[in-house]
Parts: structure tokens; sequence; C-alpha cells
């Protein structure tokens, strides 16, 4: 029986999913974000999730922070229901630990560090690649927990494929979507749009007077490419996302974001173990915030990026991957700051190596950031085939994050003097491929020294400061099975996420960090009815770093079945949060209690 690959059993817990084509390749079993490179799961030491768009239609979830929330170590922070501000982090660390990438794109804002995830237009994905741990010897800043990369959908040969989808659902929820797919000789096209509108729920009770804070969303996407006689392989992708959130803070308040990513690559190959990569792309997130109808503050972020990458087998199943990247981070805002533009350059190689029962990755990077100096970070990776169905693997990583704008720059809060985040990651698992299934438990140790965190210095004032040192501990359980004729998948994160500076707070918890995350999915096909079920816990948290306000630990269930009344039409119905659990994952931000959605979809076969 063939290996499998670290991918496959670090499955998404709602189910094995089938591996759709790479972003550059049309090929099944394929992984990119974890190597910068098109590579078999199979070759693939890192920890990761993949989530494919069948997957993203069998769980019914209304946006991208839905499905994350599902995968192993990962942990969601949300001010009160879809739409609103949220956070993501990655075994422990924090949110602007996280890189996340659209199509290949660096993305996210540049003052606040995160990327707006809860704006995503979940029917424009095809795909989503979670790389847990640190990544920064390919990708430099940013990428000490991990890396989320989102792909979008993507044509196909052969004649137009229309797609549609239209849901409705509790407090007013209404979405829609259509596009089509397709391609004509060498080249391949997609174009979709997709809307959502929600009453909401009041998020913030006790602050101002009791309303729905509700949340609307317009997006689009065009993906086009062509491929020359002589190899040369060209596309380009524009994504749009515009929304506009209501939110709690005294008065009735609301943001109009901009999502918006564009990209143009180039692939050829010079010679035949040479295949070469450039690309050209831009990010923005913008945001205009009102207070009733007065404008309080606009902050217009940029990321213009460029690469240049050079994959090389030297020998067979020995690749050798060299490459530049240039990255200009710009701001435009109400908000006064002292430095409105900086760059960066990173040089990265990187060595995968395959013999055997070794398997290996050595990786080395080197960044010059205009406002922070030099760094060097690296990456050492190793597998062993113990037998036919089992694998060790073992990693260790070191990685780095520049502050933001805000930590620099913001007024009464920055702090020019601030310094980068550094970091040490160890890392071991086990995984095999048995006939009753796939399982991996991974073991982790992250040792971040000047943590920059918000520190009250007396009177109101809060400032970004570095604390020192966090260390984070923890052990990964997955398994993906069957049962009975039952598709059952689950994960467990237990962790240490730890404070190690000076007093007063060495030795607490590290502020929103659950210790125990745990998710069970479980869906089986009667013919054309398919039925399925998910659980979610999280253990308690702490809303602040002394550790004196609790949020208290909590589960949700949820139903789901679907349809199929013709071979391309499906209709499905999904009831969340079943026993109308009341939590919050940030203190007086409530959540959203139970709600149904009914959904009909189309896919041209």
């Amino acid at each position: 029986m063939k290996r499998v690959l670290s991918a496959k059993m670090a499955v998404l817990a709602v189910g094995i999913a089938s591996p759709l084509a790479a972003d550059t390749l049309s090929l099944t079993d394929q992984v990119v974000t974890a190597t910068r490179t098109s590579q078999s799961m199979a070759a693939n030491l890192a920890a990761v999730t993949v989530i494919d768009r069948a997957a993203i239609e069998r769980v019914q979830a209304v946006d991208a922070l839905d499905l994350l929330r599902r995968t192993p170590s990962v942990n969601i922070v949300n001010n009160g229901g879809p739409g609103k501000a949220s956070s993501i982090g990655i075994r422990g660390t924090n949110s602007d630990h996280v890189l996340v990438l659209i199509d290949g794109v660096r993305v996210g804002s540049v003052t606040s560090g995160n990327a707006a995830l809860q704006n995503l237009p979940l029917e424009q994905i095809e795909r989503i690649e979670i790389v847990r741990g640190p990544r920064s010897s390919l990708y430099g800043s940013e990428a000490i927990g991990g890396v989320i990369q989102i792909f979008t959908r993507r044509g196909t040969e052969g004649e137009p494929r229309p797609w549609a989808s239209v849901t409705a659902g509790s407090r007013n929820h209404h979405a829609g979507s259509a596009g089509v797919a397709g391609g004509v000789g060498n080249a391949w096209y997609n174009l979709g749009v997709s809307s959502l509108s929600t009453r909401g729920i009041d998020a913030r009770p006790g602050f101002g007077e009791p309303d729905n804070d509700g949340y609307r969303e317009l997006a689009g996407n065009i993906r086009v490419g062509y491929r020359f006689a002589n190899g040369l392989e060209v596309d380009a992708h524009v994504l749009e996302s515009h929304s506009s959130n209501d939110f709690d803070s005294g008065v009735r308040a609301n943001s109009d974001a901009l999502l918006r990513t564009h990209g143009l690559n180039a692939r050829f190959a010079p010679l035949e173990p040479w295949k070469a990569t450039l690309t050209a792309a831009r990010s923005e997130d913008k945001s205009d915030n009102f207070s009733g109808s007065r404008l309080t503050s606009r902050f217009d972020t940029r990321r213009d990026q460029f690469g240049w990458q050079n994959d090389v087998e030297v020998a067979p199943g020995q690749l050798v991957t060299l490459g530049f990247d240039h990255l200009e981070d710009s701001v435009s805002s109400t908000t006064a700051y002292r430095e409105t533009s900086r760059t960066n350059k990173g040089y990265y190689v990187q060595y995968l190596g395959q013999q055997g029962v070794h398997e290996w990755q050595l990786g080395l990077r080197h960044d010059d950031n205009e406002q922070h100096g030099e760094h060097t970070t690296g990456n050492i990776g190793y597998g062993l085939q113990l037998s036919e169905r089992l694998q060790l693997v073992a990693s260790y990583g070191t990685a780095f994050k520049a502050p933001t704008f805000n930590q620099l720059y913001f007024p009464g809060f920055g702090n020019p003097d601030i310094k980068e985040e550094t970091s040490r990651n160890y890392e071991a698992g086990l995984r095999g491929d048995q006939n009753w299934g796939t399982w991996a438990v991974n073991l982790f140790r992250n040792e971040v020294e000047d943590l920059i965190a918000s520190v009250n210095l007396g009177g109101g004032v809060w400032q970004a400061i570095n604390v020192d040192k966090a260390v984070i501990r923890g052990i990964e359980f997955d398994l993906a099975s069957q049962f009975l004729g039952w598709d059952v998948a689950t994960n467990l994160t237990l962790q240490d996420p730890s404070n190690r500076s000076r007093r007063p707070n060495q030795g607490d918890l590290l502020a929103r960090r659950p210790e125990q995350l745990f998710n069970l999915d479980v869906d089986r096909q009667f013919g054309r009815i398919g039925v399925g079920a998910s659980l979610h816990a999280e253990g308690r948290r702490w809303d602040n770093a002394a550790n004196t306000l609790e949020l208290s630990g909590y589960n949700t269930v949820e139903l789901r079945t679907e349809y199929r009344f013709a071979p391309a039409w499906r209709l499905q119905a999904r009831l969340t949060n079943l026993f109308d659990t009341d939590y919050e994952t940030a203190r007086t931000y409530q959540q959203q209690g139970r709600a149904g959605y009914l959904t009909l979809r189309y896919q041209a076969l």
C-alpha cells in the first residue's frame, strides 16, 4: 500500500478532503503552501490541513471562520457574529503571527496586522491549505504560528460549467452566488459574484441601545489564464469584496470595508529541469469608520509584491528552490503616522530531498527590512518511514515578526523603539495509515522572544511594548476513519500558551487562548440523501493578561442534511448551535444562538 501524505493524515475534521488541483498544476494529491512548490502530499513533512470545495459545500459553512475553526489548533476570536471583527490564531500564537495568502498574494492590514477573513466571500473559494508551524524560512515576517493560503475558483478545460446557489436563514440571512468556469483551447477562465446580508444580533448587549448589528457583503472574482505552445503559462486574478458592518461602541457605529487582491503570474521552463515563476501582485485592505453619519477614521493600507522563484530538479527526488521577494507596505489614513511606508527584500533557498525511507527539507531565508534591519531564519525537517504504514517526522524552525504600523506609530499607543518578535519552534510527529483510517499525533513547542503586547501604563494610557517571552507547548491528535458506513473525523488539541515574561504575569496563560480544542464530524450518504453532524468544544480562556477575567468553556452542536434531487441540483439544510449555547470568545461580545439555513445549489456537470 502506498505511503500517505502528512497532509492527508492531518485532515480537516469535516472528513478526508479529496484534494483538487494545486494552484499551478492540474494534478491531484498536491499541496503548495508548505514548500512554495507543487508537491505530493506524501513528500510533505509539515502539519497541513486541506479543505477542498467538496468539503466546503458538505458542511454548508456560512463564512471562512466557520470552516477554519474545525482545523486542529486553530482558535477564532469574534466580536459578535457574522462579519464582525475577528482574529485567528494557530497553536496559541497571536493573530498577527499567522500569514494569510490569497492566490499567493500576501494580505492583511499593515496597521492592525490582521487579515479580514470575516469578509472573505466563501462561494469564491476553491481550496484552503492551512500549514501549522513556522514558515519564515520561506515567507519571512508573520509566519510564526503558521500559514493559511486561500485559492479562489479556477477555470477548467472544456465547455462552460455554470454554478449558482441561494441561501435563506435565521435573522434575515440571505445569500446568493453565481458564476461560470470553463476553457477554450489553451485558455481557461472563471467568473463569479456573490452577496450576503444578515440582520445579525445585538453583538454587545449593554453598550448603547439594544439593536441588531447587521452585516452586508458583495464580492466578485475573475481568474483567466493561457498556456502558449512554447510552454509559457500566464494567469491573472482579481478578488474584490465590499462589506458594511454595524457594531456597538456606545453609539450606533458602522464600518465600510474593502478587501481586494489582484495579481499576474508567469511560469516557464528555461531548461528541462528548471522551472521559473514571476509574480506581481497587490492587496488592499481599506476601512471607513462612522459614528452615526460622521466619519471618525479611515485606514487605507496596501501591499505591493514582486517575486521570482526558481525550482531546479538537480536529481530524481532532489529539488532546489531559489527565490527573491520584494514587498512594500504603505498606509494612507486620517490618523497621522510618523512613517507611512516600508520595504522588505527577502532571499530564500530550499532543498527538498528523498532517498529510500528518508525525507528532508532544509530552508534558509535572509530578509532586509527597511525599519528593522536584517534577519536570517531557517528550517530543517526530517521524515523517516518506519514501515509501510508508519512515518516519524521532526522539525526545527526559526521565525520573526516585524511590528505593525499601529505598534510603531499609532498616536498615544505606538512605540518606535519596539523590537521585532522572534521564535524557535520544535516539533515531532507520528503518522499512520491503517486499514481502518488515518491518524497523526504532533508535539510542538514554540518559544517566542520579545512578544509584543498592549500594556496599561496607568491613567488610561496603553502602549505596545516587548514583554520578554512566551512558551507555547502542545499536542495535537487527528483521526479520520469510517465506522459502520459513517465518515468520522476528529481532532483534539491540548496546549499550554504560557506567559514567561517578568512578573506580575509570569506563568499566566496568554489572553484569549483556550487550553483545549476539540472537533468531531460525522457524515453519511444514503443514496441521494446525505446527513451529518458536528461538535465543536473549547476549554476556558482568560480575557486579559492578568488572568482575572475568565471566559467559560463551551461546546456547540450542528446538524445538516442534503438531498440531490437531480444530478446537478442539491437542496441543503443546516441547524447551528442546536442547544442555543450562550458563550463568548471575547468578553462582552455575545455569539449567535440557534440558527437555521436552507440552500439550493446548482453545479453543471
